[in-house]
């Protein structure tokens, strides 16, 4: 950059933009969004919500800090509050922003009025007299200070109007006073009324700014009721004549803020006014264009969101609304465009980060309703790179999981099922296990819900020696097929292989009696039976408490062993055999009992 040259530019190849049009181009955004700031602040002050006002007026100047009439704002609402300290600050910056600005020095002698400053703020509104003698409110203020240093001493005591007598009635048992009070005590959860009574304490004569709370009276009456001690609750005392309350406080007018006078547009060139004044007007026909688009009158709102672009076609908001407005009325493909818009105006022209996510999180949520979920996705992941959060996080991953089900529906083809089946035979044949199992998975992802072809995969599995896999596929087309016996069959092959020997019989057992005449089921049956009762014979003793343990992981064998009444004929097999014999006659117990022989947990004779 040429600094002897103010108007040269960044001469690169990816930013050719002159740097005082960024820097212009910042600015007006930064301009618009802290009138919009200020303008909440005063609505929230004529409303009297004194938090609300000092936080949008503070937000006015984190956007715009060069201007003075935010800082006045403030003051008039600190003031109200009965900060006058930050009151005071405030009005010292308004005065240095701008010194031919009247009403900083009225801001300024209110202040120091408030804080008991008598000299101070005659000082400050006579300088301001001095510069603007024909400012009634500067006059005003003046003649209110001169009065109240000059005034009859209070009936509290001290001289000179302060109420330095009072201190006592704000000592440190105030607040026990104002706990006690069943009417008073909610008041104590307020922070707001926590720091006018720190500053009551620490300032007793601050008391003349907080007399338009209607609390602060209350408080007020409370302590002077108290003031001559607690009665005593075995003597009876003479009871004090009751003071009379205070007058009755004048409820203040709130104090008309400065909505026309934001800056000396006299010092600005045509062009810059013009700009300024458009970006008001601009402004304004985005809150005309909000409260349509509240009743629901979309045509009106979306003329008014076209003219506050056309006032001012840098600020992405406008066009950011207009894509809301597309939403709600279901004209998806208009909302898409108005949001890419909205992105490309923010990013010309230095827009929030959060403002630029907002929008591409709106055009995320109008992909998804036109079924384009990975649109969707790809919108949300770029919202994340601008502005991470949460919300738009969650909403993604949702969508990730409704796209892998919807891309895994889509994928479903019988035909093509069949085609990888067949391939998976061929392979099965030649015994190229790898290849077999790759074709039937293939097959699988088409037809998921074909159980002979999990019944071909679960036995490639085993080839390989992948029993729970084999395993987890088998009872899969089991449950597809709930009378698939060549599954049944494949299910008591794996259980054996895995020396599951009681889990086999059953399913070979349940494979007969969905088809008795079933080759490969009678035939696993009588083999794992020859296994169960000759099996044990030729076992080592190691071998037999391996078997055993095996036996014990299987959660069923766990809980046929917990029942009393299986623990009992356990027992009876040793002690009562003949009781033992006769509870065997019960096909339940007899069932359980064999369950316990075939796992190696019950070893027979």
């Amino acid at each position: 950059i040429d600094v002897a040259n103010p108007t040269s530019t960044l001469h690169t190849p990816h930013n050719p933009t002159p740097i005082s049009r960024l820097i212009t181009q910042q600015r007006n955004m930064s301009n618009a969004e802290a009138e919009e700031f200020k303008a909440a602040g005063n609505a929230a002050l004529q409303s009297g919500n004194l938090s609300a006002a000092i936080e949008n007026y503070t937000k006015a100047i984190n956007a715009d800090g060069a201007n003075h009439v935010y800082y006045s704002n403030r003051s008039a609402a600190y003031l109200k509050k009965g900060d006058a300290n930050n009151a005071l600050e405030d009005a010292n910056s308004t005065i240095a922003l701008k010194p031919d600005f009247s009403k900083g020095y009225s801001r300024k002698g209110a202040a120091l009025h408030a804080l008991k400053r008598y000299n101070d703020a005659i000082a400050a509104f006579e300088e301001g007299v001095e510069k603007f003698p024909d400012d009634a409110a500067l006059k005003k203020g003046l003649a209110d200070v001169k009065r109240d240093k000059d005034g009859p001493p209070s009936r509290f005591g001290g001289a000179g109007g302060g109420l330095g007598g009072m201190g006592s009635l704000f000592g440190d048992n105030l607040i026990q006073r104002i706990m006690l009070n069943p009417k008073t005590r909610p008041y104590l959860n307020d922070k707001e009324f926590m720091a006018k009574i720190n500053m009551l304490q620490r300032d007793p004569n601050s008391l003349t700014t907080m007399i338009s709370d209607p609390r602060i009276m209350e408080v007020l009456g409370i302590a002077l009721g108290g003031q001559g001690g607690e009665d005593d609750e075995e003597n009876e005392v003479p009871k004090a004549k009751p003071t009379p309350p205070p007058p009755a406080a004048k409820k203040e007018e709130p104090e008309p803020m400065e909505e026309e006078e934001v800056e000396d547009l006299s010092e600005l060139t045509p062009a810059e006014r013009k700009k300024r004044e458009d970006q008001k007007a601009a402004v304004e026909a985005k809150m005309r264009g909000n409260e349509l688009y509240k009743s629901k009158k979309f045509d009106e709102a979306l003329a008014a969101y076209d003219e506050a672009i056309a006032l001012d076609p840098t600020n992405m908001t406008f066009i950011n609304n207009k894509a809301a407005v597309y939403f709600t009325a279901k004209k998806y493909d208009e909302c898409i465009e108005a949001c890419n818009e909205a992105v490309e105006v923010g990013k010309a022209n230095r827009a929030p980060f959060e403002e630029r996510a907002k929008a591409l999180t709106r055009c995320a949520k109008a992909y998804q309703k036109k079924g384009d979920l990975g649109k969707a996705i790809e919108c949300c992941k770029e919202a994340q790179l601008e502005n991470y959060d949460k919300t738009t996080e969650r909403l993604m991953k949702n969508w990730e999981l409704d796209k892998k089900k919807a891309d895994a529906a889509a994928y479903h083809d019988d035909d093509k099922a069949e085609e990888a089946k067949q391939r998976g035979n061929e392979a099965f044949r030649n015994k190229d296990w790898g290849e077999a199992v790759k074709e039937y998975e293939e097959a699988v992802k088409r037809a998921p819900n074909n159980a002979p072809i999990r019944n071909n995969l679960a036995a490639a599995l085993c080839k390989i020696m992948d029993f729970n896999g084999a395993k987890t596929h088998i009872e899969k087309a089991i449950e597809i097929d709930p009378k698939y016996v060549k599954a049944w069959a494949r299910k008591g092959d794996i259980e054996v292989l895995i020396k599951e020997n009681h889990k086999a019989l059953e399913s070979y057992k349940t494979g007969l009696e969905i088809d008795s005449t079933n080759v490969a089921c009678r035939e696993g049956l009588q083999k794992v039976t020859q296994m169960i009762n000759y099996g044990a014979s030729n076992m080592t003793e190691e071998e037999k408490m391996e078997r055993a343990r095996h036996g014990m992981a299987d959660p069923e064998i766990q809980s046929i062993l917990s029942d009393p009444v299986i623990q009992q004929i356990l027992r009876d097999f040793n002690e009562d055999p003949k009781a033992a014999n006769e509870a065997m006659r019960n096909p339940t117990v007899r069932a359980k009992i064999e369950k316990l022989i075939a796992s190696g947990v019950v070893q027979t004779a």
